[in-house]
């Protein structure tokens, strides 16, 4: 409730974005599924959220393909389907984490929200796990995965980049209308932190001349990376005064009445919208 109205929560409904990635909306998250010469990988697990298996379904997915699940971070709406007390869609799934965030399910760290004032529940995980560390490249098959340590929504929060053409970027960049900023203050760690990764993945990118599609975990995705990193030294502020807005995204984030069978089968997902450059060319 506190977040209607506000035009802040834009996730993608399920579907394909191309023929590699697509995606089950859960609520205001989005779950990412990869697909390479008949190996699939899925980037986060969502809400402990009941139609998670009617919506793969739909993507043609069935939980029994997943053999390897790369979390960006272990808050609950990126590891509900895995937690302890889940239907155990995965059961049988190696996940793979960072080894800093790895601390928040040993109890060395623990998760703090809404400015610090808030501890959450330690989780609990009983699938094999392997612990990446910065920079690390392991293979599934012939999909190349690289873990980038981006530290500030948590601290081992890892992003993705797959095949060097995909950048899972899960909760370190939020798109507004107006290109990407460091994700919501409230929910950071360190929000210093989080804006200084953002420029230090920026950078790694530039390095490399790697101009990957990049992934949000609720606002959706681009190709353009300009407007990914445009806003990367200012913080997405939640609260009364919601900064940045975006006048497209739903007045209720949690309303999946558009998230269809349907669509999901017929309709590519577009991507974040760039109201700076769209008032440009009128």
């Amino acid at each position: 409730f506190m977040y209607r109205g506000k035009e802040i929560f834009k996730p993608l409904n399920t579907g394909w974005i191309d023929e590699r990635v697509c995606v089950v909306r859960e609520w205001v998250a989005n779950v990412f599924f990869y697909r390479k010469n008949g190996t699939t990988i899925m980037i986060d697990a969502g809400y402990n959220y009941e139609r998670l298996a009617e919506k793969m379904a739909w993507l043609d997915i069935k939980a029994s393909d997943i053999r390897n699940i790369f979390l960006t971070h272990l808050d609950t709406d990126h590891i509900g389907a895995l937690e302890a007390d889940s239907e155990g869609l995965f059961r049988e799934a190696e996940i793979y984490l960072g080894e800093e965030e790895n601390k928040y399910l040993t109890g060395e760290l623990r998760r703090r929200v809404l400015y610090k004032l808030c501890k959450l529940p330690i989780v609990k995980l009983d699938n094999p796990k392997r612990l990446l560390h910065d920079r690390e490249v392991i293979y599934i098959q012939d999909i190349k995965v690289e873990a980038i340590l981006v530290p500030g929504h948590t601290y081992g929060h890892l992003v993705y980049l797959v095949d060097d053409a995909y950048l899972f970027t899960g909760d370190t960049i939020w798109f507004g209308a107006d290109g990407g900023y460091s994700f919501l203050n409230s929910l950071a760690e360190d929000n210093a932190l989080a804006k200084r990764s953002l420029v230090k993945l920026e950078e790694l990118l530039l390095e490399r001349k790697c101009n990957p599609l990049i992934v949000s975990g609720h606002t959706g995705w681009t190709d353009d990376r300009e407007f990914a990193f445009r806003h990367k030294d200012k913080l997405c502020i939640s609260g009364k005064k919601q900064k940045p807005h975006d006048p497209t995204a739903p007045y209720d984030g949690y309303d999946e009445r558009e998230d269809t069978e349907e669509k999901a089968r017929n309709m590519r997902l577009p991507k974040a919208w760039d109201c700076m450059h769209k008032n440009t060319e009128q």
